[in-house]
């Protein structure tokens, strides 16, 4: 997700209008909490009201910039199905499916083995109602037929492969700020005005066994995401007892490490990050490095992560760009070229995008993992 700063002036919303109230009458609340909110209130939260996605959208994803990301995707899918024996029938899913355009890239490159669509039952993990109907329109005709879950239990058990990309982070994190007299959490209160949202701290020191950083200077920032935390563990507890795995596409940060990554997005351009919740997309980097050791711990196997560009171009992207280039117009093959260089270059999504893969152990390194 990339965007420019923000033009527009923020508006009062009526989220906003209930956490202020929430706020006077119990006190500050969690980064967490405000995050949950303002993505997934039931009724004002940003995924709930919005159609996010796309040029007319508020940020686009790479499977809507090049279809080569999910035909690679795909293939990818195919050969991790091969190296767990080919079950007759296991579980696709896909965490935070978007619009479907890129399980819709998926399905049409899996079509080169049919028996991995005969076998596959489709699992779409989407909360929200305009996202689904979005999601049907794309997948309704094709050979595989969608199921939809609110959450990722509501899965039966299987063997499963497991797709997600910019899932992990719009998962809230809880923020850890370093003062002269050690660690404070930051919470959103009230802003000096006291008629708008801001940043506090909290008055007493956070439990001692998040072990924070010994090591940080006053005002340092550090960001733990407990609920990417345990959304790893359930993912690793399935894929232990019932085999597969888990393929995690997003932006974030190799190494566990201090610093803010809150940010939020309205209109392809940044958003202040507490400005009218319920209107803009607000996340933050995910801790890569945090997620491995939670499948360590799980008994399962991490692989990476390395960056999304060169995932890619180990999958074979610029042969598919060349073959997909063959007989189109200058024009058609520069768009194809462009939006392959948008989701690999180091300048563009290939560096700050990372990919890791979780899986069931005893199973090969799996494709685009090897000498990392």
């Amino acid at each position: 997700m990339t965007a420019k700063s923000t033009s527009k002036t923020p508006e009062r919303t009526p989220l906003e209008e209930r956490l202020i109230e929430l706020i006077k009458l119990k006190g500050p609340i969690t980064v967490a909490d405000f995050m949950a909110d303002a993505l997934g209130h039931p009724h004002e939260g940003y995924y709930m009201t919005g159609a996010p996605i796309g040029a007319e959208g508020d940020f686009t994803t790479a499977p809507e910039i090049s279809q080569i990301f999910g035909e690679l995707i795909g293939l990818w899918l195919v050969e991790a199905w091969r190296s767990m024996g080919s079950p007759k029938d296991f579980n696709l899913i896909e965490l935070g499916p978007g619009r479907g355009a890129m399980m819709a890239d998926i399905l049409r490159a899996a079509r080169l083995r049919p028996e991995f669509t005969r076998a596959a039952h489709l699992w779409l993990v989407e909360t929200s109602g305009r996202l689904r109907h979005e999601q049907q329109k794309r997948l309704r005709a094709g050979d595989v037929k969608p199921s939809w879950a609110d959450e990722f239990a509501d899965i039966s058990q299987a063997p499963s492969l497991i797709v997600a990309n910019e899932f992990f982070d719009c998962l809230p994190v809880r923020q850890f700020q370093r003062v002269k007299g050690g660690w404070r959490e930051r919470l959103v209160g009230l802003d000096p005005t006291g008629a708008g949202l801001g940043f506090v701290l909290g008055a007493t020191p956070p439990p001692a066994a998040l072990d924070l950083p010994a090591q940080a200077g006053d005002g340092d920032i550090f960001e733990i995401s407990f609920a990417a935390r345990e959304f790893a563990a359930d993912i690793c507890a399935l894929l232990t007892e019932h085999g597969g795995c888990a393929l995690l596409i997003d932006y974030g940060h190799i190494q566990s490490g201090l610093g803010e990554t809150l940010q939020a997005v309205r209109s392809h351009r940044y958003w202040p990050p507490l400005a009218s919740p319920g209107r803009a997309d607000v996340t933050a980097h995910v801790d890569f490095d945090a997620l491995a050791r939670v499948a360590i711990d799980a008994g399962a196997v991490a692989h990476g992560p390395v960056p999304q560009g060169r995932f890619l171009e180990r999958l074979g992207l610029s042969i598919r760009v060349d073959t997909l280039c063959k007989g189109k117009s200058a024009a058609d093959a520069e768009t194809i070229r462009a939006g392959a260089h948008r989701i690999a270059a180091p300048e563009q999504m290939g560096e700050i995008f990372k990919v890791m893969c979780l899986s069931a152990p005893g199973l090969p390194t799996p494709a685009g993992f090897d000498d990392i």
